[in-house]
């Protein structure tokens, strides 16, 4: 059909093709636009009030488990 100039042409695109997308696409610019804007999307920066609710929250939590554990004991 085709003879062995298309067979050249199909293999050069089979092979032309991955090797171009790995180039594009692992190009530090992109790569790292792409991170940095992942990056603040799925880790926003922190903010110190929601810090400081958190560790309120922890120390009331293990006051509980502290009283509780005083209360097994006082039973015993």
């Amino acid at each position: 059909m085709g003879g062995w100039k298309l067979e050249v042409f199909k293999m050069g695109v089979y092979m032309a093709f991955p090797v171009s997308l790995f180039y594009y696409f692992n190009q530090p610019e992109f790569f790292e636009e792409w991170m940095m804007s992942k990056r603040s999307q799925f880790f926003p920066p922190k903010d110190p009030t929601v810090d400081e609710q958190l560790k309120a929250v922890i120390e009331e939590l293990e006051r509980r488990q502290e009283d509780k554990w005083k209360a097994m004991k006082k039973a015993q």
